[in-house]
Formats: C-alpha cells, structure tokens, sequence
C-alpha cells in the first residue's frame, strides 16, 4: 500500500477493496476488544484549517482503539502555509509523530505534506477531494446491497470534492455512478477522466447528466451533499437559486428503485440539498455511512501505521 492517501487512487482496486473486508474484520474485533492495540504508542497528528465532528471524533477513537492516541493542531495553531511553510511543518512533525491527518481547503497543501513527510499522510478532505468518506460510501454501500459491483448510485447537487472521491470510488469497484449538476458544476474533469479510465477496467457505468430525474431513474442509491462548502459562503444565496432542482425530496425519491436508500455525508441542511422527511426517514442510511468512517478509517490506519 502507498505511504499516503492523499486521494483514492493512491490505492490499487484490490488494496481498496482489501481495505473495506479489514475493516469489517476490525469492526468485528473492536466488539469483542474494545482496545485492538495493533499500533501500540503510535501517534497521530491532526492538522485542520476546516472544522468537523464526524471526522475528529472518528480519527481520534480510530486511534485509540488501535492503541495509539491522536493530537489535534486547529486552525490557529500552525499557520499552515502562512506561519510555516507546508514543507517546513510535514519535516517537523516527521521528527516527533508517526502520521499526518490533514483536513484543509487547497489540495495542494495534501500533496506538499505527502511530498515532504517522512510519515503518512492522509488527505481527511481537502477542496480536491474526500477519499476518507468515499471509504465510508462504499463500506455503507456493501453493508447494504451484500455487494459493489453492479450496484447504481446516483448523485445529485454540487460537484464537489466529495463527488470527485465518489466517482472514482464507484469506477474503480464497478459501482455505476450518475452525477447530476447544474451545468457549471461539474465535478472536476481530470477527476472525471481518471474515473472514466478505472471505470473501462471494472466494467461501472459513469454518466455524467444536467437532470437529477436521469440519475435518479432505478438508482438503489441517491446522494447529495450541501450546495455550499466551507470556503463558498457568501455563495450561499446564489447557489441555492441554481441548486434548488437538485433537491433530493421525496418526489426525487420515488424516481429511484423501491426501497432506495439515501446518502448523505453530514453535516446537512434540512430543506436546502435535502428534505428533513427524507434524511429523517425510513430509507435513510446517513447515520451508517457516519458510523462507516469510523470503521474504514480505523482500518486504514492500521494499514498505513503497521508495516
């Protein structure tokens, strides 16, 4: 496996899929021993220029439940790229911890920490990409079907950093993948284009459309996440005038298989990208996919941390 992951493709498509049979197999393990110790004294970094819950709390449980712990740096305690330079504080904190966990807005910040890290790095979200909740998706996703290949996902809303990890997490496992935008906001082409390559190998469908309805259609799974990150709020109002076709309400849900389930990688807003009735209801398996990253990022650090 790669020093990093910085972005899914770091990964081979079996070393993904070993990835989310270890962490059924860790999940298993933790019910019975609540501490693993698979990383013993081993410590983790936590570099975060952004805010979360649900990735904070499951790097630094992940942590302890291998048996190493975790030390949280915000915003305002490293400057990165102001104060120091990102390749200054990758040397640095080499010297004193055994892996990087960086939650930023420009991706390249991930790839300088990678390039000059002597130590993991693993990319916790940056603009370009999300690879963590992509594990998480995927290990909800055959949680749910007993299966990836062949299964449909659809996507609708804002072609963000996390549609990126998505497409390619879906191309490179032969999950079907249809991403509806409004025209301008799709996700990014390189992203697009890579995918489309590990789709060709593991026979998935990608389809890129205007019409969340065409995306919808038979899907056994539709997804959507806010129409504004972190870093595009005075886009707010705007956006919500260009997104609001793409809301995924309950008529967009019938759109989809009988029983379809809903994904959502939180934080939401209830009656902007999503209806409450429907994150709140009977198909929704948002709080799984949360549970998810626990699990995938647990094993994904014991992967990186144990050679």
């Amino acid at each position: 496996m790669n020093k990093d992951l910085t972005t899914l493709t770091d990964l081979e498509p079996k070393e993904l899929v070993g990835l989310l049979d270890y962490a059924d197999e860790l999940k298993a393990e933790v019910k019975k021993h609540p501490r693993l110790d698979i990383a013993p004294g081993r410590m983790a970094v936590l570099v975060f220029e952004k805010p979360s819950l649900r990735t904070r709390v499951t790097f630094e449980v992940a942590m302890r439940q291998l048996g190493g712990s975790a030390l949280y740096l915000g915003p305002t305690d490293i400057g990165l790229g102001t104060r120091e330079t990102v390749p200054d504080v990758a040397r640095n904190l080499s010297r004193w911890v055994d892996c990087i966990i960086a939650r930023v807005f420009a991706h390249d910040k991930i790839e300088g920490l990678a390039a000059n890290a002597t130590i993991p790095v693993v990319n916790a979200l940056s603009d370009g990409f999300h690879p963590c909740q992509a594990l998480a998706d995927l290990l909800t996703v055959r949680q749910h079907s007993g299966r990836l290949a062949g299964v449909t996902i659809a996507w609708t809303g804002d072609g963000n950093n996390v549609c990126n990890s998505l497409m390619l997490g879906c191309a490179m496992t032969g999950v079907n993948c249809r991403v509806a935008t409004p025209k301008g906001f799709e996700p990014t082409p390189a992203v697009v284009e890579k995918a489309r390559a590990c789709a060709g190998k593991s026979g998935a469908e990608l389809v890129l459309t205007c019409d969340p309805a065409e995306a919808a259609s038979g899907a056994d799974y539709i997804y959507t996440d806010v129409w504004a990150s972190m870093g595009q709020e005075d886009e707010v109002l705007q956006r919500g005038r260009i997104f609001r076709a793409f809301q995924l309400n309950a008529e967009l849900l019938k759109k989809a298989k009988p029983g379809a389930k809903v994904l959502h990688c939180l934080p939401a807003h209830r009656g902007d990208e999503i209806t409450g009735d429907v994150l709140d209801g009977p198909q929704s398996v948002v709080l799984d996919q949360a549970e998810n990253r626990l699990h995938a990022q647990r094993a994904l650090l014991a992967r990186l941390l144990v050679r």
